[in-house]
């Protein structure tokens, strides 16, 4: 694992102290490792919602919808 230093204005550091005491982490790193992952777990949704949108007008999810989803896959078979 690769080595990052990060510099903080004491009232971010004292922060994440008080972050990491308060929800139990066991250091900052882990704390920030925790940070970035939502963040990217955030802009993947972000993604996955803009293709959505981007993919057309939405459709019903009614038994029409299912029945020809279980349609195509009997033919795919």
């Amino acid at each position: 694992m690769g080595t990052m230093n990060v510099s903080l204005p004491e009232t971010l550091r004292a922060y994440v102290e008080k972050r990491v005491q308060d929800e139990g982490y066991a250091s900052s790193s882990e704390y920030v490792r925790e940070l970035i992952r939502r963040d990217r777990s955030r802009e993947r949704l972000r993604a996955m919602i803009i293709d959505g949108i981007e993919s057309g007008p939405a459709r019903s999810l009614d038994d029409a919808y299912f029945d020809d989803l279980v349609a195509s896959l009997d033919e795919s078979t």
